[in-house]
């Protein structure tokens, strides 16, 4: 009975105490806490790490196997190589790779015109996007049987491949973009043939990411002028994710995923928003952000097998958290103070992943060497 009154008389002495100290302590991500520090940017990208990632993509561009095709066969006659199948983009363990793996070495060439690699990319990109081999490229798409094929991952990085080829004051650039026209005009159209008829968003975090693959799309359609494909982007954007609130980002990420759904979701948002709009959007969708909540989504994701194709996607995400955050963080006001919270995850995934891009293993360096560039590379386009 005695040590009962004892504990019962420290907690009444306690209790105040920290109930006071609860209301006094400053609530992490208000206005005026601290003194506001400026956002970091993320290294720019160096020539010798441009180097190393062309390298990496030079490597694999023309490797045809290991692959794996998404490929419908509907009798013996449809059992072909997979350069056989794709002349252009064969190489790279599957298709989609072999596309971003081209974008990433355009991009390189004209970020840095006297790369020691420059001479190979030329070659493998006017090798590769020849009229005559991306006429098969898009007759392969006419098949009745691909009408999915590669919906929409590999949509948005051949709209992507060719918007970088765009405005670029180049022989060959500009010959490669005339011989792109045809198929990024076919997708561009089964995009706007396809997304009405899609009545519910695909919230994941791999391939058939729909928000991934309309933000892609509208980068696409600005830098192009094709209104028909950004209106119907931007209704599509708004009908799918414009009503969401608290998003449950607790439950991310997912084993395999290379995408957040959550923050590739908002990345799109602030593309097809006005930038107030999206302010308001952005504190509903994710109103603990301020505080860095839920922390699974800003803490990098662990991996623990870079020989696993399916764990391996992890470094993929941090690397896409990272750029999502980036461009999140760009479209918001100067004032905000999520801006730190956002820049400083960003950082943290960045290091995490950027450093596993070359791992030695086939299963991570076929692909990855593209995000890291992307984000590195890519300055947010503002706000509508």
């Amino acid at each position: 009975m005695t040590r009962s009154r004892a504990l019962f008389g420290a907690l009444v002495v306690l209790i105040p105490l920290l109930l006071l100290t609860a209301f006094t302590m400053p609530s992490p991500g208000q206005p005026g806490d601290q003194p506001a520090r400026p956002v970091a940017p993320l290294s720019p990208l160096t020539k010798d790490r441009a180097s190393a990632f062309a390298r990496l993509a030079l490597k694999g561009i023309n490797r045809e196997y290991p692959n794996k095709p998404g490929h419908v066969l509907t009798g013996d006659a449809d059992a072909k190589t997979p350069r056989s199948l794709h002349p252009a983009f064969y190489g790279c363990y599957d298709w989609h790779s072999a596309v971003h793996g081209h974008w990433m070495l355009a991009r390189l060439l004209r970020l840095f015109p006297d790369l020691p690699e420059g001479k190979d990319i030329r070659a493998v990109l006017g090798g590769h996007l020849t009229a005559e081999k991306i006429k098969a490229e898009a007759d392969y798409f006419a098949r009745p049987d691909a009408k999915s094929f590669e919906r929409p991952y590999g949509w948005a990085w051949l709209l992507k491949l060719t918007e970088e080829l765009r405005g670029w004051d180049d022989p060959d650039t500009r010959e490669w973009a005339r011989h792109l026209k045809p198929l990024a005009d076919l997708i561009a159209a089964r995009y706007v043939s396809y997304f009405p008829k899609q009545t519910y968003p695909i919230r994941t975090g791999v391939h058939p990411s729909t928000a991934f693959g309309l933000a892609f799309a509208h980068d696409y359609a600005r830098a192009v002028g094709d209104d028909k494909l950004r209106q119907l982007v931007e209704e599509r954007a708004k009908t799918y994710f414009g009503a969401d609130i608290d998003a449950p980002a607790r439950w991310e990420p997912d084993g395999a995923d290379f995408f957040s759904p959550c923050l590739t979701e908002a990345d799109l948002m602030r593309r097809v928003l006005p930038p107030a709009e999206f302010r308001l959007w952005f504190g509903k969708f994710l109103p603990g952000a301020a505080k860095g909540e839920p922390k699974t989504l800003f803490a990098p994701a662990t991996v623990t097998d870079r020989t696993d194709p399916q764990l391996v996607h992890l470094d993929g995400l941090n690397l896409s958290r990272a750029w999502c955050m980036k461009g999140v963080a760009a479209a918001l006001p100067a004032e905000e103070p999520i801006r730190q919270v956002l820049a400083e995850s960003a950082a943290r995934h960045a290091g995490a992943a950027l450093v596993h891009v070359a791992s030695g293993d086939y299963a991570g360096e076929h692909w990855l060497a593209s995000f890291a560039v992307y984000l590195l590379t890519e300055a947010p386009p503002s706000g509508r």
